[in-house]
């Protein structure tokens, strides 16, 4: 602990975040647990759950579909929600709409369904992007249009801005939109932790593009200021940023490029009516258009009191805690060695805290350098009261890159992986030569601190310190 206040003197001043896991986040010490898997969902405070039983118990909330008192007291409560969301991005009401989804991932889904692509768009994806954005490929395919990936530095797993650029300005002449595609990356990687420059949303569109950014890893300890940069669309996931509510995420899009997008269905909720014996249908006239059958009217107005808590205690004030801790844990983690003195560990990306986010991915190395099966390594932390989480996190590209895998490499494996007729992701790391399917992520969020690295790492060193190769007896891997 000296060591790490002599390095980062000013982690004195996040001591506020230390009072409230004492009082509001009590359950982690109380159960001697070491949560390190914020970037797979954040976690919620007492005030939270409070907020809820009483609002709930206080009064009558039915179906927002209607007029009568119970639906209007829901409706209120939405509305009030899509409000907070604006204020707390600094959106205005007249340039973004906020539509309710189940995720981030039902976000991008919304806009990959409804883009105008067409045989003269293109899609532009960064190599390092979530499934949830990898999907809308198949979106653009349908439609004929053009895909194209901007490739992935295996050094650190950062993006060039020169190669983004480059992708960018190779378009055809202007699709069915009147705009030259859809350009979609996430403001921070949910693998390595590389934040890409936001300042990309402005070359994408100078460049003619729409953007949707995946901010789901990012704004749960970063600022996202939407009157500074002015993404045409953005995703989130509320339980990412603040534990509670599951189930409930969000797509802000700015209403030009809303207005922009055709829904390939309509359903209840989304109509301003609809006739069987007519044929036909016209969607609402507001952002409900995209908001499939009945929203989650007793979980929204949970985002609201999630947004005022973070509101209060300061997003920027656990972006500090979480960057003085994530720096802290990189070079512990890089100075992990054997008895003689081979490194214990294998980071991917950046080395150090600058432009980078709380999450790190890794592999430990046994006495031999060869990698620990990261299912070994989520087990044995889980018997020691550890969550943190392994695999390739939905990110196929990133892990690619990390793990050294060339597209003929990939290709081939899968070629054979089903000429073979295999069945296990075990059969196709033998076919691609990997010793491993994916990395160990720890990641750091509003209440961790400095005893939840040091018993991790603590753990690291007493568990795989010169450890012997040997076979872990783990099932085969039947997806990925």
């Amino acid at each position: 602990m000296s060591d790490f206040l002599a390095a980062y003197p000013d982690y004195a001043a996040t001591a506020r975040l230390d009072e409230l896991r004492a009082s509001e986040y009590s359950y982690l010490d109380a159960g001697g647990h070491v949560y390190l898997d914020y970037t797979g969902a954040g976690l919620a405070s007492d005030a939270q759950l409070r907020a809820h039983v009483q609002r709930v118990r206080g009064g009558c909330f039915g179906n927002p579909h209607s007029e009568s008192p119970a639906s209007t007291a829901s409706t209120r409560l939405i509305e009030q929600a899509r409000r907070a969301v604006l204020r707390y991005f600094n959106a205005a009401e007249q340039d973004y709409a906020v539509i309710f989804t189940q995720n981030a991932t039902g976000a991008c889904r919304l806009v990959g369904e409804a883009y105008p692509f067409g045989p003269r768009s293109r899609l532009v994806l960064t190599a390092d992007n979530h499934n949830a954005m990898n999907g809308i490929r198949e979106f653009a395919h349908a439609e004929d249009a053009a895909v194209r990936y901007v490739s992935v530095s295996a050094a650190d797993l950062r993006v060039a801005e020169a190669e983004v650029a480059a992708a960018l300005g190779h378009a055809e002449p202007a699709g069915r939109s009147g705009r030259e595609g859809l350009f979609g990356y996430p403001a921070q990687s949910n693998f390595s932790g590389v934040q890409h420059p936001l300042a990309w949303v402005d070359l994408a569109q100078a460049a003619g593009y729409d953007v949707l950014l995946d901010a789901a890893a990012f704004v749960p300890t970063n600022r996202l200021d939407l009157a500074v940069v002015k993404p045409e669309f953005v995703a989130v996931s509320w339980y990412k940023m603040f534990g509670y509510p599951t189930g409930i995420g969000c797509l802000l899009a700015r209403r030009d490029a809303l207005a922009r997008l055709r829904r390939p269905w309509f359903s209840g909720g989304t109509v301003w009516g609809a006739s069987v014996l007519g044929g036909w249908h016209r969607l609402a006239d507001d952002e409900t258009a995209f908001e499939d059958g009945t929203v989650n009217f007793l979980g929204i107005p949970d985002v609201t009191a999630g947004l005022a808590w973070i509101g209060d205690i300061g997003i920027d004030l656990i972006h500090r805690r979480v960057g003085y801790l994530t720096s802290w844990l990189l070079g512990c983690l890089a100075g992990l060695k054997h008895g003689d003195g081979a490194p214990m560990v294998r980071l991917y990306g950046p080395p150090g805290g600058k432009a980078r986010g709380g999450t790190v991915a890794f592999n430990f190395l046994d006495a031999r350098g060869a990698v620990v099966d990261e299912r070994t390594v989520v087990r044995d932390a889980s018997a020691a009261g550890i969550s943190l989480r392994a695999g390739c996190f939905c990110n196929p590209g990133a892990g690619e890159q990390a793990f050294g895998l060339t597209r003929r490499v990939v290709r081939e494996g899968w070629r054979e992986f089903g000429r073979r007729d295999l069945r296990t992701i075990d059969d196709l790391l033998e076919l691609t030569g990997l010793p491993s399917g994916g990395a160990v992520r720890v990641s750091l969020g509003l209440v961790s601190n400095v005893g939840d690295v040091e018993r991790f790492l603590d753990f690291a060193e007493r568990t795989y310190r010169d450890r012997e190769p040997g076979r872990d007896g783990l099932a085969p891997r039947l997806r990925c």
